[in-house]
């Protein structure tokens, strides 16, 4: 290899290496030998796409160099000032330096590869170097004015708009080899030498990536606000936008919509909206500019704000909460206003409003059915069709029409954002609210809307405004809206006359399919909360149950029980693609629902099976010798217990069942002090016993032994997995251990106490520890909770940032860390007709409208006991033979609404192509909770810390951002 380069270095003391050049061809594989076995094949594969990958990008890398930056410069051609260039490609000569760099190293392995087939440290070597995250982060940061920079000379110079027509600038992170060294790690099994170089390389990669994707994301912000605040006449807005404060959370074009009195789509037009932590703007959107250049590069949209209102006084209204928006202002927008006068004279208009108004038609219905059924059971006589089971049949089919219409509604809103934004108030001063109505062009994107506006009022909190401190910077506090957001604090486990300590705590799931559309998008993942603990002069527990179908907890349920309750277990069941499973599963939930276990003080094991707020006791297994049950877990065919007395009964399922045999405990025995917690891991079971932690096989039961701590005072308290690696945590001393699942040797060691201002050195400890969405949740003994950035994908979760620390804290130790996620139901992401812009026509006037036969699961009366009561003589003594099908004059059926007269609700048939995007992206919606003694607020600079009812358990709440993925 040979390179020529330039005698002279730029202000960062990098090389200019503009004409550096290799002297022979790519490094490229050997032949396949004969005799390699299927996964060393598709590892010499990946390879070789690595190796094309990375050729591809040094390629295109020198054809920029060579064909573009350096014509530029050249002073006999010079087109635009040679100082404007070196801008244009800032940071290019660098990117194609270390990739060079990178491609040399990549030959030699190539060349050795069928003797040592290792390449993880080499990505590991490559991309860990703070050079490449320097270049690739001043390339991300330059972008923006690369692109402004290259408009201006297009606008001004029509030779260099003549010499772009031959080029086009793309965004160059090259992030690809992510990806492939993930199919690698995939395919190297877990006694290959590779496999842990590889797993870090992916944890290298995936860092990098992480933080130039926030880079990029910032910028990408940072040129939207100035774009904006370039197009703004108003002195007021220009300096909101141009303050330090402000911080851009969503913008998009939406469709405004402005509907007539009847409901029909009167205009429509595009807005470009800004959500900002405290403000939301509309805009219009002018896109005109020369067509030659915006297709060479965007040249970016003119904005001229329609409208600037404080985020604090807007609400996102559904259709049916629209008489409850009326309270909140005394006099309703135009639209609004001619909306009543329709309904009040009886007129029926088009659109959500339309759907709600027949609801509540339907909802009338079945209050006077009911009635008449009561009434039906007083009859004397018995008829065929006037009894109480025909009657009973049509409430339940009114039932089922008002389920119907529940789902059009929600068809309704899936793409509908209606906002009620604040006007001039009236000439007598009161206060004025208007309907905004936007389409989005996605049930995801009106789910992202909604969930955000709601974040962000919370954000606006004194609690969340100063919410987390980072560690680098102590006393400057981190924007609210990416940081875990407080949405509320709740007692928990106490009373008046005593407080119950806190032992354990999980997250029971359950889909609710009563919450509408914008409910599902801002409350807490869906489910139920329970909370566990006992009394401290008290020999019984207690659980308490909260529903989390709400933007705040509240309690359902108090369950006493005869013993200290110390651990839980959320038994979850395995999923099965087939078909047939799919139908006893979910006959066997609806008998079962969610299983959990609960581990005494008194050595039982109580299996609850528990839906909605019902709870029962399915089972209750005892361990030999009554031992306290300190922690459980489960794999698929097994139900693990840690006892006080150092062992570990194991249970097996019953076969073909769902619960676990009593006859069936085997004990494992890892150390004479009590099993303090276990961890599920694939086949094995990990039980930490002292400073001790032993590997259970879950088919044979045998074990392996390493030491986690060399002080054997320090017991391992607490173990969390995540990829290739455990994090534990031990009763002494403030460090936190990284260890590898599969060789069970150290990785890394991270001391809390120097991460953080507001803990005291030497008195502290880790009292509980979660990982949830890339980061790693860590509760001390002094009520301070921290949080790590740590990489989600299968490489090691190895600490990388510094750490930020909540500025809401316990008053004593944090007793428990959980996490509760749920998937919104994929029928909330599927579009139906009205949403494609096919707005419903108005019925004709002669058009009569087509009514249903109230039937449900009726098909016929003519079995029923009786006689037929009919006003024809003729009918009256006529009888339908037994082994007919047909109906008789007065059947009839539901099929008109739907295929399946035995379904409550059956989902219309959809499009497979247009419903791609809809079963492909899953939404996830995540919160944190956090338990212990009180509440208090540290690092406030006017006053020491303050804590507020330190004797009784407090639970806090921490919400995440929904996320989509596929």
């Amino acid at each position: 290899v040979s390179c020529s380069r330039r005698d002279r270095t730029d202000d960062a003391g990098y090389m200019d290496v503009s004409v550096c050049e290799l002297k022979h061809p790519p490094p490229q594989l050997s032949p396949m030998p004969e005799g390699l076995s299927s996964q060393q094949v598709v590892r010499r594969l990946i390879l070789s796409s690595i190796l094309q990958s990375e050729n591809s990008y040094l390629d295109s890398l020198k054809r920029v160099l060579q064909e573009y930056q350096k014509p530029l410069l050249d002073p006999q051609t010079l087109i635009i000032n040679p100082k404007k260039v070196r801008q244009i490609f800032y940071r290019l000569q660098e990117i194609h330096q270390c990739h060079s760099m990178f491609q040399i190293a990549l030959g030699c392995r190539v060349a050795e590869w069928d003797d040592s087939e290792k390449i993880g440290d080499l990505f590991v070597a490559s991309f860990s170097k703070s050079m490449v995250l320097n270049v690739y982060s001043d390339y991300i940061n330059n972008f923006t004015n690369a692109m402004a920079l290259i408009k201006k000379a297009c606008m001004s110079k029509p030779a260099f708009l003549d010499f772009l027509k031959v080029l086009t600038l793309w965004y160059l992170p090259h992030m690809i080899q992510c990806f492939l060294s993930f199919d690698m790690l995939k395919n190297t099994p877990r006694s290959h030498i590779d496999r842990l170089p590889l797993q870090l390389a992916l944890t290298e990669l995936e860092t990098l990536a992480e933080k130039l994707n926030e880079q990029k994301r910032v910028a990408d912000q940072e040129a939207e606000i100035q774009q904006l605040a370039h197009n703004v006449g108003d002195r007021v807005l220009n300096k909101l936008l141009n303050s330090e404060q402000r911080q851009l959370i969503q913008c998009e074009v939406l469709t405004e919509i402005v509907y007539g009195d009847k409901g029909q789509v009167l205009k429509s037009k595009e807005r470009k909206v800004f959500l900002l932590n405290d403000t939301l703007i509309c805009a219009n959107v002018n896109l005109k500019g020369p067509p030659d250049i915006n297709s060479l590069v965007p040249v970016g949209p003119k904005y001229t704000v329609k409208w600037c209102i404080p985020l604090l006084q807007t609400q996102v209204v559904e259709v049916g909460q629209d008489s409850l928006q009326s309270k909140n202002s005394v006099v309703i927008g135009r639209r609004h206003s001619r909306q009543k006068r329709a309904l009040a004279s009886g007129k029926v208009f088009l659109g959500p409003p339309r759907l709600y108004q027949e609801l509540e038609e339907l909802q009338h219905d079945l209050a006077v059915v009911e009635d008449v059924s009561l009434l039906v059971g007083t009859l004397s006589g018995t008829y065929q069709n006037l009894n109480t089971t025909v009657s009973q049949d049509w409430c339940l089919a009114l039932q089922r029409l008002i389920r119907l219409k529940e789902e059009e509604i929600q068809n309704a809103n899936k793409c509908r954002l209606r906002l009620s934004v604040p006007t001039k108030p009236d000439k007598s001063g009161r206060p004025v609210s208007i309907m905004v109505v936007f389409n989005t062009p996605s049930p995801v994107s009106k789910i992202s809307w909604v969930n955000r506006l709601h974040l962000a009022k919370i954000a606006q909190r004194k609690e969340n405004l100063l919410g987390w401190e980072g560690a680098e910077e102590v006393g400057k506090t981190k924007a609210p809206f990416h940081c875990p957001l407080l949405t509320c604090r709740l007692p928990v486990l106490s009373s008046r006359t005593h407080t119950l300590k806190l032992d354990a705590a999980l997250h029971s799931p359950s889909q609710s399919s009563l919450l509408g559309f914008c409910t599902a998008s801002t409350s807490l993942p869906q489910g139920y909360l329970w909370v566990a603990g006992q009394g401290g002069n008290s020999s019984l527990g207690q659980v308490e149950i909260f529903s989390l179908n709400r933007s705040t907890p509240r309690l359902v349920k108090t369950v006493p029980l005869r013993a200290p309750v110390l651990s839980l277990e959320y038994v979850k069941e395995p999923c099965s693609s087939a078909e047939e499973k799919e139908a006893d599963k979910a006959q066997s939930a609806a008998k079962i629902g969610n299983i959990i276990c609960a581990g005494l003080q008194d050595g039982s094991i109580h299996v609850y099976g528990s839906i909605d707020t019902a709870v029962q006791c399915l089972l209750t297994l005892v361990t030999p010798d009554g031992c306290p049950v300190h922690c459980l877990k489960h794999s698929l065919s097994y139900l693990f217990a840690g006892l006080a007395n150092g062992k570990v009964a194991v249970y097996h399922k019953k076969t073909g069942g769902e619960l676990w045999d009593v006859d069936s405990c085997r004990l494992v025995s890892v150390g004479s002090e009590p099993v303090s917690c276990l961890l599920t891991l694939e086949d094995t079971v990990w039980a930490s016993c002292a400073n001790q932690v032993t590997v259970i096989q879950g088919a044979n039961l045998q074990t392996q032994s390493f030491e986690a701590h060399s002080d054997r005072g320090c017991s391992v308290s607490h173990m969390v997995r995540s990829g290739g690696g455990v994090w534990m945590a031990f009763t002494r001393g403030s460090s936190i251990h990284l260890f590898h699942t599969e060789t069970l040797e150290a990785l890394q060691e991270v001391n809390i106490s120097t991460r953080t201002a507001h803990l005291s050195p030497g008195q502290v400890c880790v009292s509980s520890l979660l990982i949830c969405q890339g980061l790693l949740w860590v509760g001390t003994s002094q009520g301070v909770i921290l949080t790590f950035p740590v990489p989600t994908l299968e490489g090691i979760p190895k600490i990388t940032g510094k750490g930020m620390t909540s500025l809401n804290a316990h008053c004593g130790p944090v007793d428990f860390l959980v996490s509760a996620s749920s998937t919104l139901a994929s029928d909330l992401l599927r579009r139906n007709s009205i949403l494609n812009g096919r707005e419903e026509a108005p019925p004709s006037v002669e058009e009569k409208p087509r009514g249903l036969l109230l039937q449900y699961r009726l098909h016929s009366t003519c079995k029923l006991p009786g006689k037929l009561l009919t006003a024809q003589p003729e009918l009256a003594h006529l009888k339908a033979p037994n082994e007919s099908l047909e109906h008789s004059l007065e059947d009839g059926s539901i099929y008109e609404v739907s295929e399946d007269p035995d379904v409550w609700v059956r989902g219309r048939p959809v499009d497979r192509g247009k419903e791609g995007e809809a079963r492909r992206s899953k939404v996830t919606s995540t919160a944190i909770f956090s338990g212990g003694r009180g509440y208090r607020r540290i690092g406030q600079p006017a006053s020491t810390d303050t804590c507020s009812d330190a004797t009784g358990n407090t639970l806090l709440v921490w919400q995440l951002p929904l996320t989509l993925s596929q």
